[in-house]
């Protein structure tokens, strides 16, 4: 891959860009930054990573040029709005990439944005805290740039876009939903609605039931057999029928 063009991180609004050919993981790679003193507004960018990893552990297919593997260092204060982080960077990162894709992109609760049945891109946020208030955030974000071997079933942006222009549509984008105080708005949740890949869909977990959109703390709300309603606030969501 070709570096990025030495102005990047100034039209992104960037303090720094961390670039790397190779790394273990974008995301350890920002806390050793973060701990360092480094400003909000860091990104480390990796062609490729030995050790990039996903949400509960899992591993991310990190291939040489088969995508953009990043992680961006904030420093919010708000509790409420580091919450909702990953659903904000969701819709940030659906108007900012859908460009780019060949159809409409949908958000897949907490994390993840689909193209159809494919899994486009996915977000991993990390928080290190000092007593009660967050220090840093660390958000990773892994975006297709060709479907990786190992996952056929993936999908990918248009593989004619330059790097640095995704990149410069992705992170202004980044940059602003971390920006935003508080919980979801009332208008990010009808945005959210808008893309929700779930509404309606028969759930597995993190409760069984159907799927029936989130509220303002980010929660997924879940219609139970027995009528109630449960708000699941941590979790993977699991279609009814889908493999695990």
């Amino acid at each position: 891959m070709v570096t990025p063009s030495p102005t990047l991180a100034a039209e992104c609004g960037l303090a720094r860009l961390d670039y790397h050919a190779l790394v273990g993981s974008t995301m350890d790679e920002a806390h050793r930054l973060a701990q360092a003193g480094a400003e909000a507004g860091t990104l480390v960018l990796a062609d490729a990573q030995e050790s990039g990893r996903g949400r509960g552990g899992r591993s991310w297919v990190s291939e040489p040029g088969a995508g953009l593997w990043m992680t961006l260092i904030e420093r919010p204060r708000d509790q409420h709005a580091l919450d909702v982080l990953a659903l904000r960077i969701g819709l940030a990162l659906s108007d900012a990439l859908e460009p780019f894709c060949e159809g409409r992109i949908r958000l897949k609760w907490p994390n993840d944005l689909f193209v159809g049945a494919g899994k486009l891109a996915g977000i991993l946020i990390e928080a290190r805290w000092r007593e009660s208030l967050p220090e840093w955030v660390a958000i990773g974000v892994g975006v297709n740039r060709r479907i990786p071997e190992a996952f056929p079933d993936a999908t990918s942006l248009r593989e004619d876009i330059p790097r640095d222009d995704v990149l410069r549509a992705m992170l202004p984008a980044m940059r602003r939903a971390a920006a935003q105080p508080g919980r979801l708005t009332p208008e990010e949740c009808a945005r959210w609605a808008e893309r929700d890949l779930a509404f309606g869909r028969d759930i597995l977990e993190p409760r069984a039931g159907r799927a029936m959109g989130i509220d303002a703390t980010g929660a997924l709300l879940i219609a139970e057999s027995r009528g109630a309603m449960y708000a699941a606030r941590s979790g993977s969501l699991v279609f009814a029928g889908e493999a695990q």
